[in-house]
């Protein structure tokens, strides 16, 4: 009876052991953790990012970039493009976002650094950008029906330009 009990403990101590390792020091998925769980597409930018959410990137757009990131999950879409601020609130305004842009503190930091992978800083660290948020399926936008969740920054730039950037998932 010893010996099989001396069995059970052993294997339970060799499997909490495996557990402990696979697993980071907040009990998440190391491997996760680590960045191999997700990764970006390299064959995908801006078109696929814009046909996502569809969002129209406007004609005198300059600076156009767009990534995915492939996740467990859900995927993220990034876009990003520079325009006049009159066609940045349009965009803003398609959305249909129940509340208008507007300023958002920077209380808070990002989640990791996507527009970093665009060579951007993250529009959450700039100072006064414009913000809106929207689920489109609760605001029954069913032209966006794979779209879960958008985010726009509108950033203010010299000579009447904005930076929009779209974030999506």
């Amino acid at each position: 009876m010893k010996i099989r009990r001396r069995t059970h403990l052993v294997a339970a101590l060799v499997i909490a052991v495996l557990l402990a390792s696979c697993t980071g020091p907040d009990g998440g998925d190391r491997h996760a953790a680590e960045g191999r769980d997700w990764h970006w597409d390299e064959q995908a930018g801006a078109a696929e990012a814009s046909a996502f959410m569809r969002v129209a990137v406007p004609e005198d757009a300059i600076g156009t970039k767009g990534a995915v990131q492939i996740n467990p999950q859900e995927d993220v879409y990034l876009l990003t493009f520079v325009t006049t601020v009159k066609n940045a609130e349009r965009v803003a305004d398609d959305l249909r976002s129940e509340e208008p842009l507007k300023v958002r503190s920077k209380d808070f930091a990002p989640q990791g650094e996507p527009f970093g992978h665009l060579g951007l800083a993250e529009p959450q660290t700039l100072d006064g950008p414009r913000w809106a948020g929207v689920c489109p399926p609760c605001v029954q936008d069913d032209r966006r029906g794979d779209a879960q969740w958008i985010d726009i920054y509108v950033e203010t730039l010299k000579g009447g330009r904005a930076r929009v950037y779209l974030q999506a998932f």
